[in-house]
């Protein structure tokens, strides 16, 4: 079994603080409906300015969606702002994978190349948040097969 051990560094913690600090600035405009007319309007005439593609209209449905995540990216980033924990990284690289495969999916589909500015930026952090948990990682053998104790779990190190 591979078993993954947190990452200890102060370095690391700064990593993750920087990550929710970029999260927070760019997604705090798409928190409420009001924010998101003027960044959606914004997008688009940057968008339309650098022949990459203006955004869709604005619709009730669109609205809502961008809304409900921009509210849990930022409360995202600011529980990491104010007490980032070695695991935080980690679920962050998670969530940023996902983020950057619907991205790819997005923009595969058509849509405007403005995402490729966020795409950077997501596999970016990802890495950066990633590679320290890739570097702990352990195989741990029990007569050739991998074994953690009964009463451990392989991230029990993560909320240390």
């Amino acid at each position: 079994m591979i078993r993954l051990s947190a990452p200890t560094s102060p370095v690391y913690l700064r990593v993750i603080r920087a990550s929710a600090w970029y999260d927070l600035v760019v997604t705090v405009g798409f928190a409420t409906p009001w924010t998101y007319a003027l960044v959606h309007d914004a997008l688009s005439s940057w968008g339309q300015a650098w022949e990459l593609g203006a955004l869709p209209e604005l619709d009730p449905m669109q609205t809502l969606y961008v809304n409900l995540m921009g509210s849990v990216v930022v409360v995202w980033a600011v529980l990491r702002i104010i007490g980032p924990l070695p695991v935080h990284g980690l679920l962050d690289g998670i969530a940023r994978t996902l983020f950057t495969a619907w991205q790819a999916y997005a923009l595969a589909h058509g849509a405007t190349r403005l995402l490729w500015l966020f795409l950077g930026v997501e596999v970016a952090f990802g890495v950066v948040q990633f590679v320290p948990w890739w570097r702990n990682r352990h195989t741990e053998l029990v007569d050739g097969r991998a074994a953690v104790p009964a009463n451990e779990h392989p991230l029990d190190a993560a909320s240390n």
